[in-house]
């Protein structure tokens, strides 16, 4: 169910890609415009994954979520114990990764990934979402990502490190920062990760985020993408778990209503030490066909 005005029919009743349709080729270009050093700073957690040691704990997640697991299906030690090298004296090292994205690191969220009623952004079915994967909206619809990047820097704003966990960000405050064009990617600073080596328990104890007036403001502003160093953009309690209605859940205010996709648990503190703003955004998730998110590495280019 819909309950507000929203961007269903507005890039055609098969569209799959929300506000992403806003960035044509000529916004790109001028987005381009946005750079004017070349310094590149990623904007991702690393991805610590092991199954033998504590090191994916050593990165901000959120509780009970399926933590990464990185092993080697060949390494040094296995021709160290004579495994017969490929070729003369040609050795190789393999791995696999698995990742939960949601919660556990840096990643993109899908249209697909949340939704009231029986139907997904832009009146798909979501009896199409199947164990299998999603039919409609899945991340691989995104593509690649190039647009201007304008950083909220929300606690620097109120000389604070980082906002409290109860905080929940007024549209007010976006406006005192910036005015985003139609297109760009919102990139939304609360400093919550620095908690994260302080004391775990007081990162899991909720976390600050936006509010619904915020999302509302950024969707009538026609924003691309909505991105966040928080675990879910709008704001967390000690549950993990958001107080909002559902008419006010910024999951589906942005995504479900108005097809905006969503980025989060960004690391922003390098980006906001410089002290800009405006700055060149590029991301791309992988293209895991039906997904309901991918990991990501943003880049800033400034």
């Amino acid at each position: 169910m819909v309950h507000e005005p929203n961007n269903w029919g507005r890039f055609g009743p098969d569209d799959q890609r929300g506000t992403l349709n806003l960035l044509s080729p000529s916004a790109v270009l001028a987005a381009l415009g946005a750079a004017t050093t070349g310094e590149v700073l990623s904007l991702a957690l690393p991805i610590r994954g092991a199954t033998s040691s504590p090191a994916p704990t050593t990165v901000p997640h959120l509780r009970d979520r399926p933590l990464p697991q990185h092993f080697m299906s060949v390494d040094g030690g296995d021709y160290a114990a004579g495994a017969r090298p490929i070729g003369e004296g040609l050795r190789v090292a393999d791995d696999a990764l698995v990742v939960t994205p949601h919660g556990t690191t840096t990643h993109m969220d899908a249209l697909c990934h949340m939704w009231s009623g029986d139907q997904v952004y832009n009146g798909h079915p979501a009896a199409r979402v199947r164990s299998y994967g999603a039919g409609r909206c899945g991340i691989e619809q995104v593509g690649g990502v190039v647009a201007r990047g304008v950083l909220f820097d929300v606690p620097r704003r109120l000389g604070l490190d980082h906002l409290p966990a109860g905080h929940r960000i007024p549209a007010a405050a976006l406006a005192e920062i910036a005015e985003p064009r139609p297109g760009d990617v919102a990139v939304i600073r609360t400093g919550w990760p620095r908690v994260w080596e302080r004391s775990r328990e007081e990162y899991w104890s909720g976390q600050p985020g936006l509010s619904a007036e915020a999302g509302r403001w950024l969707a009538a502003r026609d924003v691309a993408v909505v991105a966040a160093d928080n675990a879910a953009v709008g704001g967390l309690n000690a549950r993990g778990t958001a107080d909002e209605s559902l008419a006010d859940d910024l999951h589906l205010i942005l995504l479900h209503r108005h097809g905006i996709h969503l980025i989060e648990m960004l690391w922003l503190e390098e980006l906001a030490a410089t002290g800009r703003t405006e700055f060149v955004f590029v991301a791309a998730p992988l293209r895991i066909e039906g997904g309901t998110a991918s990991p990501l590495t943003p880049l800033a280019i400034l």
